[in-house]
C-alpha cells in the first residue's frame, strides 16, 4: 500500500515467496525489488545473491543483519515498523542508483566476427579502425586480447560508452580516459604495451584536441 503512494514506483509484481520471483526473473521486467529479510525457505540475503543487476532495498524487523546488506551493495535497510517517510526516502535513492547505472553502464553487448560478446566497459583500453574493412572495429582490452566489432560506427559506439570516460582522438580512434600514461600536444602514451613491450603510442590530432583536453583536466 506504501509502494502505490509513491509516483516513483510502478508495482510490477508481488510474491510472497523469493523461489517464485526466482522463476519469474526472465519473464518480468523490473529494476527494484523490496524484500524482507528472514523468509521462509530462502532469505532475503540469498534472494539479493541472484538477482544479478537489480536494486534491492530490505524491510526486516532486525539490526544484525544491516552489515551483510550492505556488504551485497543493497540501496537501503529499513527497520519495521516501515514508515511512508522512511521508504519514500530510499525509493529516492534506488531512482537516483538506477540513473547513474544507466548513464555508466557496466558492461555493453556487441556484435563481433565471433557473435554477440558482453564487454565489459572498465576493459576497454582503445577502439580503433579495422585496417581491412573500415565499417568494423578492433576492441583492445587490458589483457591483451582483441575483438572485431562488425559494421559499426564510432556515432553508434558512444551511444552505449559514457562519453566522460571515452574519447576520439583522432578519425580513427577511440581511447578509454583512464589508459593515458601521459600526452602531449600531439600524442598520447596508453598504459598498455604492445607485443614488442613498448608503451602505445597514438595520434591525438587536432580536431579532437580541444575535446581530450577537457577530458583529461577534469
Amino acid at each position: 500500500m506504501l509502494c502505490e503512494q509513491m509516483p516513483e514506483l510502478e508495482i510490477v509484481k508481488v510474491f510472497n515467496s523469493p523461489e517464485k520471483l526466482l522463476e519469474k526473473t526472465t519473464s518480468i521486467d523490473f529494476d527494484l525489488c523490496i524484500t524482507d529479510i528472514e523468509m521462509p525457505g530462502m532469505d532475503g540475503l540469498s534472494l539479493a545473491n541472484q538477482l544479478q543487476n537489480k536494486l534491492v532495498i530490505f524491510t526486516t524487523a532486525y539490526k544484525e543483519y544491516a552489515s551483510e546488506a550492505f556488504n551485497i551493495d543493497a540501496v537501503d535497510y529499513i527497520t519495521k515498523p516501515v514508515t511512508k517517510e522512511r521508504l519514500h526516502k530510499a525509493v529516492l535513492k534506488a531512482v537516483e542508483k538506477h540513473k547513474n547505472t544507466i548513464q555508466n553502464p557496466a558492461f555493453i553487448t556487441l556484435n563481433t566476427d565471433k557473435g554477440k560478446a558482453i564487454i565489459y566497459i572498465n576493459q576497454l583500453v582503445q577502439i580503433k579502425s579495422a585496417e581491412q574493412d573500415s565499417r568494423d572495429k578492433v576492441a583492445l582490452l587490458i589483457d591483451g586480447s582483441v575483438l572485431i566489432l562488425k559494421n559499426i560506427n564510432f556515432e553508434t559506439l558512444f551511444q552505449q560508452i559514457p562519453e566522460t570516460k571515452f574519447c576520439r582522438v583522432n578519425k580513427k580512434e577511440i581511447i578509454a580516459i583512464s589508459q593515458v600514461k601521459h600526452y602531449t600536444h600531439n600524442e598520447i602514451t596508453l598504459k598498455q604495451q604492445d607485443k614488442n613491450g613498448n608503451f602505445i603510442s597514438i595520434l591525438l590530432s587536432e580536431t579532437y584536441r580541444s575535446a581530450f583536453m577537457k577530458l583529461v583536466t577534469i
